[in-house]
């Protein structure tokens, strides 16, 4: 790839989605857009980057865009989230509720893990023994990872990498060399392909969202759209779960931080996002 190609590439990440790409890793970007050429019978990245200027197809555009999305993705990822959901976000959402569903929405679910981890603990919540409701809402910019997502299935690699092994023997089962999650766990999620700088206002109030290590791979204007946009769907008095080095910048009048969990923030009623 010619430097012009990686320009083009890291510009077109930008506009679309709001993803700061290094146009300088050659490497990391031949990888990820090989897969892309071979699907759409391009031989060579070159060939794909002379259609993509020649061409200009939304179609193609958004298969080269969707491809730079990949993110680190496993299950319980940083431990201390899914803590916090466990002992204080989900039993205290539950107890306000007053028997409505507790909504809860991973916005950037990868290939899946989060919003399943999120699934087991809520599947064993003292809080539903006693009649509460939960449902579940994974939503990324990709069609592969939402596919894969859905599918519930995981190699051996994948389901070791956070994991506990009381957590993959009841919920998964042996599915020739991968591990199926079970049918159970997979109805409880919604799915959707959401692009987060795209208008949010008809998804309706969550409860709590996760969006994690979006923020700091955005590009800066980005940032601020997305986190407005979050605003506006997280009801008053709902939890946002960012990266525990993520901060809601520049709506941070709009959220207090929860002491002793980074990346743990609380919508304050009195501030509306910008419209």
């Amino acid at each position: 790839m010619t430097p012009q190609d990686r320009e083009l590439i890291a510009g077109l990440c930008a506009a679309r989605a709001g993803f700061q790409v290094d146009a300088s890793k050659a490497y990391l970007l031949e990888s990820r857009l090989a897969p892309v050429a071979r699907r759409e019978d391009y031989p060579t990245i070159p060939e794909l980057m002379e259609a993509l200027r020649r061409t200009r197809d939304e179609r193609l555009i958004w298969a080269v865009v969707e491809a730079m999305a990949g993110g680190e993705s496993s299950f319980f990822r940083d431990g201390a989230p899914f803590e916090a959901f466990a002992e204080d976000i989900l039993p205290r959402l539950t107890e306000r509720a007053c028997g409505r569903p507790v909504r809860i929405w991973s916005a950037a679910c990868g290939t899946g893990q989060e919003i399943y981890s999120l699934a087991m603990l809520v599947e064993e919540a003292d809080a539903l023994a006693s009649g509460g409701r939960v449902e579940l809402f994974a939503s990324d910019l990709s069609e592969r990872a939402l596919e894969k997502a859905q599918s519930g299935l995981y190699t051996q690699f994948e389901v070791q990498r956070g994991l506990p092994i009381r957590l993959l023997v009841r919920h998964f089962e042996k599915d020739g060399e991968m591990w199926g999650i079970s049918p159970r766990l997979r109805q409880m999620v919604r799915w959707r392909r959401i692009n987060l700088l795209a208008d949010l206002s008809q998804l309706g109030g969550f409860d709590a969202i996760f969006c994690r290590y979006v923020l700091s791979g955005a590009t800066e204007p980005a940032r601020r759209r997305i986190v407005e946009s979050l605003t506006r769907a997280l009801s008053p008095g709902g939890y946002l779960v960012l990266g525990v080095d993520e901060q809601p910048e520049g709506l941070s009048e709009a959220f207090a931080p929860v002491e002793g969990r980074p990346g743990l923030y609380l919508r304050r009623a009195a501030v509306q996002a910008a419209a």
